[in-house]
């Protein structure tokens, strides 16, 4: 593996794990975080959940529920991108266990010995010949995916960069309402805004993810690793990370790496500024994914149904 373009700097102490704190009041440090802890020394370059050198026990975010809380360019942006936005269904899997999906009607093939009666006599009618294909039965079809996405918020990422993303995650959530989902914000460290298959409306999560300070540095490993967290008893043929970036990443430990052990990691690269277009495309080749480069929210309906076109 060739070295990284840039030199990213090692961490002296371990990256920080937020999560939603249980009064609701905003991000907290999560309990398996050693933050607090700093009896033992942290190791050079680990990505642990742990700290970095910036300050706060809590990152506090305001009330959802106002209308008028976040920008309403950002807001617009996001339907834009909705209504131009067709992520196709996952391919039906028929190798799923049983009593696991979406009960369907379907043409024999046989692996299924539950009989749709009624189903097959209207398709038999009148046929004194029926064949194999003609006998329907009952299957459970996992058609359902478990999405994260993660998003960068770093201090390259400001501005219109981090509106362009947020318009993307309040636009797929929506989108992938039938799917579970999960969202993970990232800079040096990284933040559980809405953890794997909770509901959360694409909106809120949209204004959950402009919250939360763009700060630090960018730290692409720590966040694919919290996303794998995420995915943790997941099949495989059902996980997918899907990164928001511009993938200068300049802390911690080599990103491809952590790349290489998800089941699927797609990248959407933000080329409107400093981006690492060499780092974006070897991400998506160790996760068996894609890459696409947006410069700005006009690009990412496209760029986002040829990422889910498989």
């Amino acid at each position: 593996m060739r070295p990284l373009r840039r030199r990213p700097k090692q961490l002296t102490e371990q990256p920080s794990l937020y999560e939603p704190s249980r009064g609701g009041g905003g991000l907290a440090l999560s309990s398996g975080d050693r933050r607090r802890d700093r009896t033992g020394p942290s190791r050079p370059g680990s990505t642990a959940s742990g700290t970095t050198d910036e300050p706060a026990d809590l990152i506090p975010l305001a009330d959802l529920a106002t209308e008028n809380a976040v920008d309403q360019l950002t807001r617009a942006r996001a339907r834009q991108i909705a209504r131009r936005l067709a992520v196709p269904r996952p391919a039906r899997d028929r190798r799923s266990r049983r009593g696991v999906g979406e009960l369907v009607s379907t043409p024999w093939s046989g692996g299924s010995d539950e009989l749709d009666l009624e189903r097959t006599l209207e398709v038999i009618a009148g046929d004194p010949y029926p064949e194999e294909t003609d006998i329907v039965v009952r299957e459970r079809v996992r058609q359902r995916r478990s999405v994260v996405l993660v998003v960068d918020v770093s201090g390259s990422m400001k501005g219109e960069r981090v509106q362009t993303a947020a318009a993307t995650v309040g636009a797929l959530a929506g989108e992938l309402a039938r799917d579970r989902l999960a969202v993970v914000a990232f800079w040096s460290d990284a933040a559980v805004l809405v953890p794997m298959g909770e509901q959360v409306a694409p909106l809120a999560v949209l204004d959950l993810l402009l919250r939360v300070p763009t700060q630090g540095l960018t730290n692409v490993t720590f966040a694919l690793e919290t996303a794998a967290r995420q995915l943790a008893g997941v099949p495989p043929r059902d996980a997918r990370v899907l990164l928001l970036s511009d993938c200068v990443h300049n802390a911690g430990p080599d990103p491809r790496l952590t790349a290489a052990r998800l089941p699927r990691l797609d990248v959407l690269l933000d080329t409107s500024g400093e981006d690492d277009v060499e780092l974006g495309r070897d991400l998506a080749r160790a996760g068996r994914g894609r890459l696409r480069l947006v410069r700005d929210h006009r690009d990412v309906a496209a760029a986002l149904t040829a990422v889910f076109a498989d």
